[in-house]
């Protein structure tokens, strides 16, 4: 049964860090695309960042030079550093695999094949 637990969340001020971590259990983990979308409330959910099995990262427009995306395949835990926080990232942030990315990385995209998902965590950043 595949499980992705996310942590990290919380309130911060604008400005700010955080570190989001996802521990999955998922056979063959490394093999798999993993990625983190958002989701603020009355909006859609957007893909954030992205990071294939071979190590590849792809980054929202929103979040380049901001945020981080990495993986540890040996703890099977998928991370999330988030700096320089703004106002609209708040949202529920939700850690999520796919066998392989999604180009563009869009909700409608990455849910066009199996894909599994976290419970989600709240980050929310202050002005």
């Amino acid at each position: 049964q595949v499980q992705l637990v996310e942590s990290g969340g919380g309130s911060v001020q604008a400005g700010g860090s955080l570190i989001l971590s996802c521990a999955a259990s998922l056979y063959a983990y490394s093999s798999y695309c993993m990625a983190w979308f958002r989701q603020a409330p009355g909006k859609e959910r957007e893909g954030v960042a992205q990071i294939a099995s071979d190590g590849t990262t792809s980054y929202a427009e929103y979040v380049k030079g901001r945020f981080t995306i990495s993986k540890d395949n040996a703890k099977n835990t998928l991370y999330l550093q988030m700096n320089s926080l703004k106002p609209e990232d708040t949202a529920m942030y939700y850690c999520t695999a796919r066998r392989y990315c999604s180009v563009p990385l869009t909700y409608l995209y990455w849910t066009s094949a199996t894909n599994y998902w976290g419970q989600g965590t709240q980050v929310t950043v202050s002005s």
